[in-house]
């Protein structure tokens, strides 16, 4: 089996290009879904057993946006291998500074930051791993723009770092298999907090966001599905300028649900 970072640019090509669609890469229109959430958006998804893309709005699978709080991702494992952090468990005692949600107003582990989003135990963690760390290991991981030029804590929330939804399922792909240049422990550590619903079916492993860019919201689902005998890679991003309309939350991941079920993959 190709790598994915050699079939991403392949990818690439066909999305831009005029020539006819390759049998490894198929487009759907789910426009339905979108518009039932009144957002813009593309869903892309990565079949590992057939090889297989299912494409939804082309044009925008290849467009960068801030990956807002689907950084958390690479940010544990930039914290993990530079020793920042220890484990799952490692604690950041809570600054005091009360914020807009109740739950972040206490300690956090890595565990509970991630699965609480709790953004200042993450800026913290950047704090500490420092600018030239952090661009050392983005370089490495060729992670998105790679471009933390917007602040230490700040870059990946509304800043300079921006990353594609085909770049988010390169990531992915590579994260799931051990291929990026980090210890095995690190890679399971997070691949442990990414666990989001573990059912006799399947497990999935995945990470929402929600930035501001262009004065835009723009809100992200990505993650990866294991079956019994494969494995789905998804990224969904979706957009609104209306920063009334909050239905952009749910459609992140409702979307990817209504769009599992229609392809009936699970």
């Amino acid at each position: 089996m190709q790598p994915f970072s050699i079939l991403l640019p392949s990818l690439l090509m066909v999305l831009i290009s005029c020539s006819p669609p390759s049998e490894k890469y198929i487009y759907r229109d789910f426009g339905k879904y979108y518009d039932l959430f009144e957002v813009e958006g593309t869903f892309v998804l990565y079949d590992l057993k057939k090889e297989t893309f299912i494409v939804h709005n082309a044009e925008y699978a290849g467009k960068p946006f801030t990956p807002a709080s689907t950084f958390k991702i690479v940010n544990s494992l930039i914290g993990l291998e530079t020793g920042v952090i220890f484990d799952a468990s490692f604690i950041i005692a809570w600054d005091s500074v009360v914020r807009d949600l109740p739950i972040w107003n206490q300690d956090h582990t890595l565990s509970s930051a991630f699965k609480y989003s709790a953004v200042w135990y993450y800026q913290e963690m950047a704090r500490r791993i420092g600018e030239d760390r952090l661009k050392s290991w983005l370089e490495k991981l060729e992670y998105g723009n790679g471009n933390i030029s917007s602040g230490v804590d700040r870059f990946w929330l509304s800043g300079s770092l921006q990353v594609t939804p085909l770049q988010q399922i390169d990531f992915l792909t590579r994260l799931y298999a051990n291929k990026l240049p980090v210890h095995d422990r690190s890679s399971e550590i997070v691949k442990d907090i990414m666990v989001e619903k573990d059912t006799l079916g399947y497990v999935l492993r995945a990470k929402t966001g929600w930035g501001n860019q262009d004065g835009k919201e723009v809100g992200w689902y990505v993650g990866y599905f294991e079956t019994g005998d494969n494995v789905y890679f998804f990224a969904n991003c979706v957009s609104t300028e209306d920063k009334d309309n909050r239905t952009f939350l749910t459609a992140r991941k409702e979307i990817v649900n209504l769009i599992m079920e229609e392809l009936e993959l699970l």
